[in-house]
């Protein structure tokens, strides 16, 4: 997998993660423009989930004030406004309604039938990636 990626200057480079050799100890191979690094399955799960953990935080620190989006314009990812954490799980239009798939902070998930027009508060607003 290749992943580009940029200095705080603007310069890029490539950043390829690859499944160590089948023979020796479990290693994952990590590469970014000539250097090459390996680290345990477990560390390359730990800054999977550190990289997570740092874009969700991103994401939050740029959505200060919530923002209201027609049902239709809900995206995977986007974060409902509300007492309690429900991110879009699926969108399915059907004619002049909207069916969105929630899915709760604990696991849960459920459906939901709108109006294409109806208006959803949204805390945080998925951003395509550019």
């Amino acid at each position: 997998m290749s992943i580009e990626i940029r200095d705080t200057e603007g310069r890029g480079a490539a950043l390829e993660v690859a499944p160590g050799p089948a023979e020796g100890p479990l290693r994952v191979g990590i590469r970014i423009e000539g250097a090459s690094w390996s680290c345990s399955a477990a560390a390359a799960r730990e800054l999977a989930a550190a990289l997570v953990a740092a874009a969700a935080e991103a994401e939050n620190a740029r959505s200060a004030e919530p923002v209201t989006v027609k049902a239709r314009e809900l995206l995977r990812g986007d974060v409902r406004d509300g007492d309690r954490l429900m991110t879009v799980e699926s969108v399915r239009t059907d004619g002049a309604n909207v069916q969105v798939t929630w899915t709760s902070g604990g696991g849960r998930s459920w459906s939901q039938m709108y109006e294409a027009d109806a208006d959803i508060r949204l805390r945080r607003r998925l951003r395509p990636e550019r």
